[in-house]
């Protein structure tokens, strides 16, 4: 009996203890694994907020998702026996072009299944982000802006400088149409929209307009996220037997 109870014990401390370490995850790093599934699937969960940051430092008072961080993670991923898929959550303002190009050529890289969820918003750089995984959802009232690149602080006006923002254009332009449905005429046609955006040039998308234009694959929620992401692992794990 006595044994019993100090196994009770332990197994309950050892369930404290777990859940202390998914909220310390979850509160440092924005990140935690989900394995409380019937299907005793780990689903490794990340979340793309705020602005993604570059090589140089955001404000103090943004928030940020830091690529140098994520993409170690990644690869650890990646790596690891222990994770089976990835659930992308994304509300983003967009931000460093190159660093967005990074996270989302990583991801679209794993081997793993992958599905995001576009929620508040996945702007700018944070579109390649959101296609770049095997299977994409946007809640109803979710919107994509999709533009042309910026830049900002001095630009120097000549034609190397044309040149390179045309180059970064369609490398991004390139990685969309690659991942999803939209043409390449489309998509350029959705970016130099002037009719749109107050004094800029491009497209604001919600939910059901980025469906229909081929950019997301469907209306939905974390539930049928989720749900998604059971199916393509099992898949996976079908293919490999």
């Amino acid at each position: 009996m006595g044994d019993e109870n100090e196994d009770k014990k332990e197994d309950k401390n050892d369930e404290l203890e777990n859940k202390k370490y998914k909220d310390e995850k979850i509160e440092k790093e924005s990140q935690v694994t989900l394995d409380e599934n019937k299907s005793n699937h780990r689903i490794h969960l990340i979340t793309i907020v705020g602005e993604i940051e570059g090589h140089e430092n955001a404000g103090n008072q943004s928030k940020v998702t830091k690529y140098e961080l994520l993409l170690p993670q990644l690869a650890s991923i990646e790596d690891s026996s222990e994770i089976d898929g990835v659930l992308l959550l994304l509300n983003t303002m967009g931000g460093d072009v190159e660093a967005g190009l990074a996270i989302a050529e990583m991801v679209a890289s794993l081997s793993k299944p992958t599905v995001s969820l576009v929620l508040g918003g996945s702007h700018s750089i944070g579109v390649p982000i959101a296609v770049s995984t095997d299977y994409s959802f946007i809640v109803p009232t979710g919107t994509m802006v999709v533009h042309p690149v910026r830049m900002n602080g001095m630009v120097i006006g000549v034609p190397q400088t044309f040149n390179y923002f045309r180059e970064v254009q369609n490398r991004i332009t390139g990685f969309v149409c690659s991942h999803c449905k939209i043409s390449k005429e489309r998509y350029e046609e959705l970016m130099m929209e002037t009719e749109i955006l107050t004094k800029d040039v491009g497209s604001v998308l919600e939910g059901k307009e980025a469906v229909e234009e081929g950019i997301i694959c469907e209306i939905g929620g974390i539930s049928q996220a989720i749900a998604k992401l059971h199916e393509l692992i099992d898949n996976n794990s079908a293919m490999q037997k």
